[in-house]
């Protein structure tokens, strides 16, 4: 199935639901919307951050966030070498989000430290 069918299925009810009236009575219906809180946002990139933001785009310190919080998810259910790897992706990760931009040590987050649970071998081994 093609998108651009589904598009248009999805396009035919909606308007279908629009003459049906479904959509009458919805709150706020004839209200502006709600102004973004881009304050944070230097005024000459916030038309740039909007277009990106309506493409479902994330600025690249968000995805990087994102990208942390699932490898913490990963370390958390890991064991043995698989958490020492996870530990060392989150780690390398952590890295970047901290290399992304200059701040004061006190906002960088924190890196993971996991032991890796491996066989070592004893002075009889070698």
């Amino acid at each position: 199935m093609s998108l651009d069918f589904l598009h248009r299925i999805v396009e035919e009810r909606i308007a279908q639901a629009e003459r049906e009236g479904q959509f009458d009575n919805l709150k706020g219906r004839g209200q502006p919307l709600p102004p973004d809180d881009d304050s944070h946002v230097p005024e000459d990139l916030r038309m740039a951050f909007r277009i990106l933001r309506n493409a479902g785009c994330l600025p690249p310190e968000l995805e990087v966030r994102h990208e942390i919080v699932r490898l913490r998810d990963l370390l958390d259910a890991a064991s043995g070498e698989e958490r020492a790897a996870a530990a060392r992706a989150l780690n390398l990760k952590i890295l970047q989000f901290n290399m992304m931009r200059p701040r004061h040590l006190s906002l960088e987050a924190s890196q993971v430290l996991a032991r890796a649970e491996v066989h070592r071998p004893e002075s009889d081994d070698l």
